[in-house]
This record gives C-alpha cells, sequence and structure tokens, in this order.
C-alpha cells in the first residue's frame, strides 16, 4: 500500500514539474490594454489577440501568407474574391464557425468603435454565398487584399450577440463592453485569466482546427513596467522570455548564461506628426494660428533634430535613421528615395524667424512610455533637440492607455506627437493610407496631424490599383517626395527587434514584430 502511494506521488510530481516546464512565463513592459482585437490597430494588441482570434489567412513563421480559416480563394472577377471557409471549424464555446460570422466581423469592424476599418477599405461589399463560402467585392481591383486581411480576426457573431458586444468598445472614450476583458475565438489558446495591467493567462484550445506546433501548457504576461526589475526577473529565471528589451541592457544579457538575445530589423519606423488641421493648438503658446500649417516650421523642426544623434546615444546603435514613413524590407522601399537633410541649427532658425517666430515657440510633444523602444528617452532627446532653434517642448510622457486615448480617432486631442507604424501588409501604400492619406471616416484613420494633400491623395489611389510592378514603383517614390517636400511628417528611424529568451525554448521572431505562441517550443 506504501509502495503504490509512493508510485503515486511519484507520477504526480513528475506531471508537475512536466506541466510546470511548458508554463510559458513571459514580460512586456505594458498591457494588451483590450481583449477586443478591433479596438486598436496596435502590433501588441493585435499579435497577442491572435493567440485567440483567427483571420481568413495568415502568415507563417517566414511572413508567407497561408490559409487559415479560409482553406482556398480564388478571384472569379477583377474586383471579386471568393473565399471557401474551413468546414468543421469550432469557435472555442463549441459554435460552428460559418460564413455569418465573417460577414459579421467585417461589419464590426467597419463600425462605430473600431479602430480597424483600413483593413477593409477597399471592400464594397462582403456577403456569404453559403455557409462556407463568402465574397468581397472591391470597389477597385485590389492586388494586396490577401495581405491586408491577415491581421484581421474573425469574432463569433453569436457570442458577441449574447453579451451585447456588437460594437467594439471605443477605447479613446474610456469605454469597455464584455470584449474589453473577455475572448471566445477559434485559435490555438484560450483565455483563462485577465488582471489588467498585471497578468494575462492563456491555455491551449483542445478544439482548435489546427494541428498544434507549440507544447505550452500555459502562457502568463506579466507587465513590468520597470526595465531593471524586468531584465532582473528573466536574469533569475522567473521569466522565460522578454518582449521589450531595454538598449542599455542588451551586452548585459548578451552576456549571461543561460539566456540569449534574438535581434532583427523590424518594419516599424517611430516618426513624429504635428496638427496641420486646427487654425490653433490645443497644446500651445501661440494664439489665433497654427505654427505647424506653415512648412517653413515643419523644416526647421526637420533640420533641428539628429536622428543619427538618437541612434548612436539613445538606441545604441539599435534603428536605422530614416525620412520615410516605411523601411527597408516594405514593398516599395528604395534607399534612394530615403534622404534626410543634414542636421543645420542655423537654417532652422532663420525658416523659424522668416516664417514670424524669432523667439520661438512653445507646445506639448504627447509621447508613450511604455510602447516602443526607448519611447520616452528618445522624445527627451527630441526636446532639447528642438530647443536649439527655440522651440520649447514640454514632454507629456504616459502609459500606452492613457496616450493612444489621447492621440487617436475621434479626439486627436494632440498637437505634437511620436507614433510608431507597422505597415501590416508589408506595403508602402498602407503607411500612406492609414498615416497620410486625408482623413474620410476609413483611410487616414491614424493621420492624426491632419495632413491632407490632394495631389498626395491621387496618388495614393492609383498605388492601390495599379498592377505594373514598375508603375507602381514610380508611384510610391513620387508620393514619398510630396511628403519629403511638405515635411508632412518627421520620421525618426526603423527600430531593431530586440527579445530575450531562457535557454530551453525555441520561439520564431518576425520582422512584423508579431509573437505568435503557436510557434513556440520548449526542448527539442
Amino acid at each position: 500500500m506504501t509502495l503504490r502511494i509512493t508510485l503515486a506521488a511519484a507520477l504526480l510530481a513528475g506531471t508537475a514539474m512536466a506541466a510546470q516546464a511548458n508554463n510559458f512565463r513571459w514580460a512586456n513592459d505594458g498591457d494588451v490594454n483590450s481583449m477586443d482585437p478591433y479596438t486598436r490597430q496596435e502590433t501588441f494588441l493585435l499579435s497577442f489577440n491572435a493567440n485567440i482570434y483567427e483571420p481568413l489567412v495568415r502568415r507563417d513563421a517566414e511572413m508567407r501568407i497561408e490559409p487559415a480559416l479560409a482553406e482556398r480563394w480564388e478571384n472569379p472577377s477583377p474586383t471579386v474574391w471568393r473565399f471557401h471557409l474551413r468546414r468543421g471549424v469550432k469557435f472555442s464555446d463549441g459554435t460552428p464557425f460559418t460564413a455569418g460570422d465573417v460577414v459579421f466581423s467585417a461589419e464590426r469592424a467597419r463600425g462605430p468603435g473600431s479602430n480597424i476599418q483600413g483593413v477593409l477599405a477597399s471592400v464594397k461589399e462582403i456577403r456569404a454565398i453559403d455557409d462556407h463560402t463568402v465574397e468581397f467585392e472591391t470597389t477597385v481591383p485590389n492586388p494586396i487584399l490577401l495581405q491586408e486581411i491577415t491581421n484581421w480576426g474573425i469574432m463569433s457573431r453569436a457570442w458577441a450577440t449574447q453579451h451585447n458586444a456588437q460594437r467594439p468598445a471605443d477605447l479613446t472614450a474610456a469605454g469597455e463592453n464584455f470584449a474589453t476583458r473577455n475572448a471566445m475565438g477559434t485559435g490555438p489558446f484560450l483565455l483563462q485569466s485577465r488582471e489588467p495591467d498585471r497578468r494575462t493567462v492563456l491555455v491551449p484550445n483542445p478544439g482548435w482546427w489546427d494541428t498544434p506546433r507549440h507544447n505550452i501548457t500555459r502562457a502568463e504576461l506579466n507587465v513590468i513596467s520597470n526595465d531593471a526589475t524586468r531584465v532582473a526577473a528573466l536574469l533569475s529565471g522567473e521569466m522565460d522570455f522578454l518582449y521589450t528589451v531595454p538598449p542599455q541592457d542588451v551586452e548585459r544579457i548578451r552576456r549571461s548564461p543561460g539566456v540569449s538575445i534574438m535581434q532583427g530589423p523590424e518594419l516599424r519606423t517611430i516618426f513624429l506628426g504635428m496638427d496641420q488641421m486646427r487654425p490653433q493648438l490645443l497644446k500651445s503658446d501661440v494664439r489665433g494660428k497654427n505654427p505647424f500649417q506653415d512648412v517653413r516650421v515643419r523644416r526647421a523642426m526637420l533640420l533641428a533634430i539628429d536622428a543619427n544623434a538618437i541612434q548612436r546615444t539613445v538606441m545604441r546603435g539599435q534603428s536605422r535613421p530614416s525620412n520615410l514613413l516605411y523601411g527597408p524590407g516594405v514593398n516599395g522601399f528604395l534607399e534612394a528615395d530615403d534622404q534626410r537633410p543634414a542636421v543645420n541649427v542655423t537654417e532652422g532658425r532663420r525658416l523659424l524667424t522668416e516664417a514670424g517666430y524669432p523667439n520661438g515657440f512653445g507646445v506639448t510633444l504627447d509621447c508613450p512610455n511604455d510602447r516602443y523602444v526607448n519611447d520616452e528617452a528618445i522624445c527627451t532627446a527630441v526636446t532639447a533637440m528642438l530647443a536649439r532653434v527655440g522651440i520649447r517642448v514640454t514632454l507629456a510622457a504616459q502609459t500606452r492607455a492613457r496616450y493612444f486615448a489621447e492621440i487617436n480617432a475621434p479626439r486627436f486631442n494632440t498637437s505634437f506627437y511620436m507614433l510608431g507604424w507597422t505597415p501590416s501588409t508589408g506595403d508602402a501604400h498602407n503607411a500612406f493610407y492609414n498615416l497620410a492619406a486625408t482623413r474620410d471616416g476609413a483611410r487616414g484613420v491614424f493621420n492624426s496631424a491632419g495632413y491632407s494633400n490632394p495631389r498626395f491623395d491621387t496618388l495614393v489611389d492609383r498605388i492601390a490599383v495599379e498592377t505594373d510592378t514598375a508603375q507602381r514603383q514610380r508611384l510610391i517614390s513620387e508620393a514619398s517626395q510630396v511628403l519629403r517636400d511638405d515635411v508632412a511628417f518627421i520620421p525618426l528611424h526603423q527600430q531593431q527587434i530586440v527579445w530575450a529568451v531562457r535557454q530551453g525554448w525555441t520561439v520564431v521572431q518576425t520582422a512584423d514584430n508579431y509573437f505568435q505562441l503557436r510557434h513556440v517550443r520548449h526542448g527539442q
């Protein structure tokens, strides 16, 4: 009897140890903010929620398009895409996945409160042909539709209706509904628990339609905002993975036993935007006019900001200075288009004087402190650089939740801001359309600057439908030239992706900075 108890206890202990071994604990400096995949077009939120909600087509570990909830598709005409949905797929509550859920998700994604309207901007109508076939009709031929919908997770119409979450909660208005803290999709993981700004736990979905490549038994995201504390948690073994590694700690981690650094280029560009729409800035000491509406002021700022110095001192070499809204790895990028003028403080002062600001002016810079690599430090450096030409900047650094609520639609409660953007399609058109095209409810959703140029808009529309590769490249280069001539924005750099992982774990890093738990494995 004693032997049986001992053996049973040993077996239980072994099982517990195995389960513990595959308990994946990881940390980030900020939280997901919402479990609703339509509330923000923000990489970390979309990436995390992609573990629960799946698109019709997805990207594999090499960032190639592959089937997901749609097993195949075709183009019966230049403006029609027909998707054949995977049969036998169920949401994790047991509800069958059908074409009705795709139509519902499209309406929800394009409706009030959604922050991802641009994903389906070219789509005129989505119709269910039968339970397993859905057609997308676009307003014009769209050669990159598949790339545009890779981050659009499909939600359950029945679940959303049952919980009165037919519309996304508008986080910019501090709203919330059932889908903000709860989630239910078809994906590889289920939401087990949610403690905002502290911890979120996912567990495998036993009914997932795909064959799991991961061997995680439990995935625990921990929010550790302090850089030193987060790194210490990794080095002590408390954490298995860091999604955000402070640049100043990279070499220390690299030299530490039992952990390694994963580093590679990211498609994200960090840039500064200036309100060019309002007749008077919301956050400035200038009254009765808007200095940012004068291209001479914007050019003076560009000439004052030393992107190379930011790369050397703030980013410690872990960035690529840029003067474009997209960088290497994005379709349409040409090195010849990415020319940044040399820093010239004297010329900057002259331009400000010529524009009517010989003594400069004051303005507030809105900046996150837990979203991008060294974001607050970058903004601090920009503040000092602009002071050299007489622009007095008050830095308003805040958590991503408050920051995005401040600068995003519908409020655009900002005069000067820093933002990062990864073209989800891997194409320059995505950055043009979302960041710089004139706002009309679908395009320009993230154009918080209110920048508007009819010539640029025409180029963006032509790029969207041009199928000749050489001509499309010429249009992209011309559109980039318009933005540079207008100094519509002030690009800073493309940051690098730097992750840290404990020995024994295998993770996949892609240039879009999407961290997918379905690729994570422990052991061989």
